[in-house]
């Protein structure tokens, strides 16, 4: 297996760096404090073709693969795990779901608008009851002929309050269970379409999650995504690239810390001489090296996988199931490191463990990524 880079992929991988580095670290912990919502780093990051990557250049996107796409989403997630998920939503879950899934119309009408960075989108498929089980939808689209009535909430979504147009997971026909699920567009503004409060999240704080009540909310049938029945293989085949980017923010936070872990060790002195030198110091830093290394392995082969138009199920449920978990035990390690400090904003690591957590939870918890997983061996 050969990872070297493409002098492409290196120039993406450095533009991303910079920018995490220019204009997400000044005021990435005041961010986090205030719940902000990145707007203008967003706006940029749109305006340097990060925002649809993948997305043939007709459309307004970059034409670029998939690996270039994880390697940006890892630079960016070092330093913001807030900014890289509004990135990776907008990328994984409704870019690349209208460009393969939507009619030319749809296409022409919001995808040209979503990949440049002018409008940014959301994917609507979590509920109260149908998080982890998403066959249980009780969102409703009721067929009227030339249109449908949408009524239900959705919950836990990302972009929540930013986008302007929303991906929406809908129950049709409740007698064909997942077979009677439809995806459809949905515009901020329409009547009857309400954006709940904001979640007070323990990480990625400065991402927008929001719930979404919908109450009679006419959707055109021109805004269907696919055949009628298409909406539960469209939700699962987005999710399955979606999460060679959550992974790939996973590794981000895990190399982040790891990172400044390995820079304070060399500074910081105890009994003498600097931490790094003492053997409980120098071994967790060889155990979250090889772990950080193995995780990015399983991640690169995930998006070599779908750049190569092979299945890839199993190697992106592989590549989130790890990464999530080296990005949670490294930030824990990153933070021992740090002693006293690593418990105090101003190092960074204490946020970085905190947006860890959510890596294991959204796009598929751990647990569901292991179902996936024994499937796949076990047919």
């Amino acid at each position: 297996m050969d990872f070297s880079l493409t002098e492409e992929q290196k120039l993406i991988q450095q533009a991303a760096k910079d920018f995490a580095q220019t204009e997400l670290l000044p005021e990435v912990i005041e961010r986090d404090d205030a719940q902000r919502f990145p707007e203008e780093e967003v706006k940029k990051l749109g305006e340097l073709g990060f925002l649809g990557m993948m997305v043939d250049p007709k459309y307004g996107g970059s034409g670029l693969d998939t690996l270039s796409y994880v390697l940006a989403m890892e630079e960016l997630s070092k330093i913001d795990a807030s900014t890289s998920v509004i990135m990776s939503v907008n990328n994984s879950l409704v870019c690349w779901g209208l460009e393969k899934f939507g009619t030319e119309e749809q296409k022409e009408k919001y995808l040209t608008k979503i990949a440049t960075g002018e409008i940014l989108g959301a994917f609507c498929l979590s509920e109260p009851e149908a998080g982890s089980d998403a066959t249980s939808q009780r969102t409703t689209a009721i067929d009227q002929g030339d249109h449908y009535i949408l009524n239900g909430t959705k919950n836990w979504i990302t972009n929540g309050s930013s986008a302007s147009v929303y991906i929406v997971i809908a129950q049709t026909d409740k007698e064909k269970k997942h077979r009677g699920i439809n995806a459809l567009i949905v515009e901020k503004g329409a009547e009857g379409f309400e954006i709940g409060p904001k979640e007070n999240k323990l990480g990625i704080r400065g991402s927008d999650t929001h719930s979404l009540i919908f109450n009679d909310v006419k959707v055109p049938k021109s805004n269907r995504i696919g055949e009628d029945g298409f909406g539960f293989k469209f939700a699962m085949k987005t999710l399955a690239g979606g999460r060679i980017g959550i992974a790939a923010q996973a590794l981000g936070i895990a190399a982040g810390a790891y990172e400044l872990a390995l820079k304070y060790s060399k500074e910081r002195k105890a009994f003498g001489t600097e931490i790094s030198n003492h053997q409980a110091i120098a071994f967790k830093l060889a155990d979250m090296h090889t772990d950080i290394q193995a995780a990015r392995l399983l991640v690169y082969q995930a998006a070599r996988d779908k750049d190569n138009g092979t299945n890839y199920d199993l190697s992106g449920a592989m590549a989130k199931l790890y990464a999530s978990k080296v990005a949670m035990e490294t930030t824990v390690e990153a933070v021992q490191i740090h002693g006293g400090n690593g418990f105090v904003k101003d190092y960074h690591v204490e946020r970085l463990m905190r947006d860890a957590k959510i890596t294991q939870i959204y796009e598929g918890t751990s647990e569901i990524q292991k179902i996936v997983i024994s499937r796949s061996i076990l047919q």
